[in-house]
């Protein structure tokens, strides 16, 4: 769950920015709204604050709250500013640095990540300055969605009209799943480390067409990625099957392991010359026993047995191989006897970390935003970590294994 402010700004399309809101909620998102004065003119601020249950921001001269100045908390709070629908106007105070209201000011006091998604008439989308400024707000790292073609309020058709609430929402996922959210290691505290991370899931061929898998999507791998190589570190990302884009940095080497001995090569060589492994795939632990070499038809009753045989034990193999300065963190996805089966797992890998939690449970675990976790320590009590967004979790471990590291120094 990301803590999300939602910048409304006075196009007509704002009315669609309500439904942004619920659809955000709805995802499990925490949601603040700051709006233009222009934009108030269109919707009711009272809706918006008995939707979101919290004030709205409109006027950056407003009392303080708790203390701090509204604007200032705003944006310390948020975990990603999604600027909706962004006016012609808004695009070029942000991208000129301009602060003369509590929204432009929010902008630009947030170091949060930012998605603008533009709204207006054609020809004030097609103006040169509205391009340049979009030019500029890219080249500052403003995630920009492209206004659709269709039907404008004017009448006639053209490029222009936001995008659907849907479409916005499933946008901002995507944001956040390649925007890591800042951790405390993110100062550049692992500059200078190699940290391998495993991330999906490992596929078992059965014949040419199928084969066993699992539900893993990749996301929790890939949003600890992203947090190593926000804090410093080289990463070499090891991907089997997953349902999300890859990263693209400078900072992340992707290897493509699809079978469980492929990823148990990768990690070996990997891992080799490397500082930490994070071991957040989730690796089949049996095979067939053999593979088909043309596709299994049915035969007689249908029913078909399969001899299975186990795969290897990657983080155990690793975390007996690990030497001295090294740091081993490793996963457990359970559906029953979630600190039983986990603290088993902590002793029989020698991991320095156990992540556990309960996939059976739904909002969190496989393909979901959002996860609930439990760390697992040797000698040490286990450290509960309540649903949160898996970037936020993703810090967190990340945190964990700089300081395993200070500790192994």
């Amino acid at each position: 769950m990301a803590k999300i402010a939602v910048h409304m700004t006075g196009g007509i399309a704002v009315y669609k920015a309500v439904e942004v809101v619920r659809g955000l909620q709805k995802q499990g998102h925490e949601v603040r709204v700051a709006m233009t004065k222009n934009a108030a003119r269109f919707v009711g601020p009272a809706t918006l604050a008995a939707l979101i249950k919290h004030p709205v921001l409109i006027d950056q001269w407003s009392a303080t709250l708790n203390g701090q100045v509204p604007h200032i908390e705003l944006a310390d709070w948020s975990d990603l500013a999604l600027v909706v629908p962004a006016t012609a106007n808004i695009l070029a105070k942000m991208a000129n640095g301009l602060a003369d209201d509590a929204v432009s000011a929010t902008l630009l006091a947030t170091s949060a990540p930012k998605m603008a998604v533009p709204a207006m008439n054609v020809h004030m989308w097609n103006n040169p300055a509205t391009q340049r400024n979009i030019a500029q707000l890219k080249r500052d790292g403003v995630i920009i969605m492209e206004p659709a073609d269709g039907m404008l309020a004017e009448g006639y058709a053209g490029k222009g009209r936001m995008p659907e609430p849907a479409e916005i929402v499933k946008q901002v996922q995507n944001c956040l799943t390649k925007q890591p959210l800042q951790s405390s290691a993110a100062n550049g505290q692992l500059k200078g480390k190699t940290i391998v991370v495993t991330a999906g899931g490992t596929r078992e061929a059965l014949d040419p067409v199928r084969y066993l898998g699992n539900r893993s999507s990749g996301k929790m791998g890939i949003a600890i990625a992203q947090a190593a190589a926000a804090s410093g570190a080289k990463v070499e990302l090891i991907v089997g099957s997953v349902s999300v884009e890859l990263p693209q940095s400078p900072n992340i080497a992707i290897t493509t392991a699809l079978s469980t001995q492929a990823m148990a090569d990768a990690v070996s060589q990997k891992f080799a010359h490397a500082d930490a492994l994070i071991m957040a795939a989730a690796v089949a632990d049996f095979r067939p026993a053999v593979l088909a070499d043309q596709k299994i038809k049915k035969h007689g009753d249908g029913t078909l047995t399969l001899h299975l045989v186990p795969t290897e034990d990657i983080l155990a193999t690793m975390g007996a191989q690990k030497k001295p300065g090294q740091a081993v963190i490793g996963f457990a996805a359970e559906t029953n006897d979630l600190l039983q089966n986990a603290n088993a797992k902590l002793a029989k890998k020698h991991a320095d970390v156990i992540v556990a939690n309960d996939v059976s449970k739904p909002g969190i675990g496989f393909g979901s935003d959002a996860n609930a976790v439990t760390i697992l320590r040797p000698n040490q009590a286990p450290l509960k970590w309540p649903r949160q967004s898996k970037q936020k979790i993703a810090a967190k471990i990340v945190d964990l294994a700089n300081q395993l590291l200070k500790a192994g120094d």
